[in-house]
């Protein structure tokens, strides 16, 4: 008899759970999993931005704010439903290798140099960055780099490259951590960093270094959203993604991000391309 009952109540409990499996699909259906950079997350932007698309169109986003190179892998591996980050050559190998589509330009900022008021390596007098760089080195003064393959360490990288500089000088310290850890660090040790201009206004209170070198287009940091491949992960939220790639990229949105501002300073463009 126990036997019997037990039979049933298991079958009453898958039908049960046949029953309300379509409403727990249509609840994940609201949210929508974004991957994306700390710099976004540190500047305050997504948190003044997302209520008003989740108000507008009913999903829920959340948020995954982490370097560069792992939101890329964790949208190569289907564990999100849409990127956005800055780091152009590896969202390019993304789209490339068949992960990602409709890759959209949404905003830009750029890098700058930060370093103590003294400035001992003289970076001020520097004709470029690579120069700048170079006199980092040559000091050698003391550099922190995230060393987290986000965008902001990828581009780092670039320019030790592209100054034919190996990164083995006394000073250098690869330090493995976000944007805002590393900024906090390297006020610490009154040392040289890069940063994106977003965090660093951000963070600029709690900090007593300056920008000793900005400008130019070698320091450009582009963001885009990039869609996850439907034909390799057909489970994802894509509908809900789509929603929020189509939402970011329209005029009334772009305004948003011109109009977003720290302590009086704007921290982002917008890029206006559909």
């Amino acid at each position: 008899m126990f036997t019997k009952l037990a039979s049933i109540g298991v079958s009453l409990s898958l039908i049960a759970g046949l029953a309300i499996s379509p409403q727990v699909h249509a609840q994940n259906n609201k949210v929508v999993k974004l991957a994306t950079t700390t710099s976004t997350e540190n500047s305050g932007l997504l948190r003044a931005i997302l209520p008003a698309f989740e108000q507008q169109s009913g999903y829920t986003v959340q948020v995954i704010a982490t370097g560069t190179g792992k939101a890329l892998r964790l949208a190569s591996q289907g564990d999100v439903d849409v990127v956005m980050t800055h780091a152009p050559e590896a969202e390019a190998k993304f789209v490339a290798d068949g992960f990602g589509t409709q890759p959209r330009g949404i905003m830009e900022n750029d890098f700058v140099v930060l370093g103590p008021k003294s400035d001992p390596a003289g970076l001020q007098d520097a004709k470029s960055v690579q120069d700048a760089f170079n006199r980092i080195a040559s000091k050698p003064s003391t550099f922190i780099s995230r060393g987290d393959n986000s965008g902001t360490n990828m581009k780092e990288l670039a320019i030790w490259k592209q100054a034919e500089i190996k990164t083995d000088f006394a000073g250098y310290t690869s330090v493995g951590q976000g944007m805002g850890k590393t900024l906090l660090m390297a006020n610490e040790l009154e040392a040289y960093t890069l940063t994106d201009r977003g965090t660093f206004v951000a963070y600029k209170t709690k900090l007593d270094l300056d920008i000793v070198f900005e400008g130019g287009k070698e320091l450009a940091n582009p963001y885009q959203i990039i869609l996850i491949n439907a034909e390799k992960y057909p489970e994802l939220n894509h509908k809900g993604a789509q929603a929020l790639s189509d939402w970011l990229t329209t005029p009334q949105t772009q305004a948003m991000i011109n109009r977003y501002t720290v302590q009086g300073e704007q921290l982002f463009k917008a890029t206006y391309q559909q």
